[in-house]
């Protein structure tokens, strides 16, 4: 299937699914072949639910996917996320491949079940579905709310606030940040810097020994 067929059927199922289970499930089309990172989305329906809209920049695992762009990337499915206003999502990621398996697309559906979450017990075994039962993922708006996520869980990671971090343990979260693509992101290099406490050129430093390990 060419580029633009493949792109123009994605977007004709981001409605069908949409129109199919209503106004609590989100659909989003994200376009990996660009050189913009500010601006994956190509469709969307009922962006309300996490806030994001046509134009808007990648989740983590599309992130990810743009950063090992030759990587052969394992769809997702069932897993928990959650919007910045607190929505818990059962979402599920598909990719989009070309003709050579390079993931060109993501087709992401998050379905809102924060009611049943909370206690419809009616639709229990809808979320025990679910494949696993790490905390949720966090849905960022933009890029700069995506990067200060990436920083959080990178710190969640070593588990010490960033200023208490030996060498090694800065560099482990380096290391998560640079598999994540956080360096993809404009000026996260100074952000990280800041955040904790080394200058650029250590920072240069840090990422080789984490490329080495």
């Amino acid at each position: 299937m060419k580029y633009n067929d493949t792109f123009d059927f994605a977007k004709r199922l981001v409605k069908a699914l949409a129109v199919q289970f209503g106004s609590t499930c989100e659909v989003v089309l994200h376009d990996l072949t660009g050189e913009d990172l500010n601006h994956t989305i190509i469709a969307i329906e009922n962006g309300h639910i996490s806030g994001r809209a046509l134009g808007d920049g990648p989740s983590k695992i599309a992130l990810e996917a743009y950063h090992d762009a030759e990587e052969t990337h394992t769809d997702k499915l069932a897993y928990l996320t959650k919007t910045r206003d607190g929505k818990i999502l059962k979402s599920s990621t598909v990719f989009l491949r070309d003709e050579k398996g390079k993931a060109i697309g993501i087709l992401a559906i998050n379905n809102d079940i924060t009611f049943t979450v909370a206690g419809e017990q009616a639709l229990h075994s809808y979320n025990t579905a679910l494949q696993n039962t790490r905390e949720p993922e966090p849905i960022s708006t933009n890029v700069a709310d995506l990067l200060d996520s990436l920083i959080d869980q990178s710190i969640r990671l070593v588990g010490k606030p960033a200023a208490l971090m030996d060498k090694g343990e800065k560099i482990r979260a380096i290391r998560f940040l640079n598999d994540a693509g956080a360096f993809l992101i404009t000026k996260s290099g100074p952000k990280v810097c800041q955040v904790f406490g080394i200058s650029k050129y250590t920072l240069y430093s840090y990422l080789d020994e984490a490329k080495d390990q």
